[in-house]
């Protein structure tokens, strides 16, 4: 997360960002120690505060950011890019965000789930889920191999469902 100071600015300003512009994006939410900042196209998101001035206004700012140290500006740096970005051409540009390799997982554990919840065996899950077709020499292999792999999602699933899922936003 970003902290930054709003500092209005003129709107010929080469730094200025034009927080208008943000606007279809940009949701606000007044905090203690300033505006919580939230910039969503729904499946892209950027989340920085505004310590000091506003973005509410919708007048062209200069954001101060404040970056301090190298442990703490790491983290920093890829939301920093994502921001300078979409204040330049209008878009959440597809290449900063990469996507997580965990979800495909996610998704099959949530199958597995749903299909553990209709009564279906791992025979059957393994069939429909996981797309098994044992009719070749290596069949008793891939089954042992795919029977291991549905109690692996059927305990990722139950984790999941337990409460899991609340943690499946947080960095790996």
């Amino acid at each position: 997360m970003i902290r930054v100071a709003a500092v209005p600015a003129d709107h010929r300003h080469p730094d200025a960002i034009q927080a208008a512009r943000l606007a279809p994006w940009l949701s606000i939410t007044l905090g203690t120690s300033g505006e919580h900042c939230l910039l969503s196209d729904g499946w892209r998101h950027i989340r920085f505060d505004v310590e000091e001035g506003s973005l509410a206004s919708g007048e062209p700012v200069i954001l101060h950011y404040r970056l301090a140290g190298v442990a703490s500006a790491g983290p920093q740096i890829l939301p920093l890019r994502r921001l300078l970005d979409l204040a330049r051409t209008g878009t959440f540009s597809v290449s900063l965000y990469p996507p997580d390799r965990r979800v495909t997982r996610w998704l099959l554990a949530l199958r597995v789930h749903d299909a553990l919840q209709s009564g279906a065996s791992q025979r059957e899950i393994a069939r429909v889920v996981l797309g098994d077709d044992a009719h070749d020499d290596g069949a008793a292999r891939r089954s042992d191999s795919l029977r291991s792999r549905v109690r692996r999602l059927a305990a990722e699933a139950r984790r999941l469902a337990g409460g899991g899922y609340r943690r499946l936003m947080r960095p790996s």
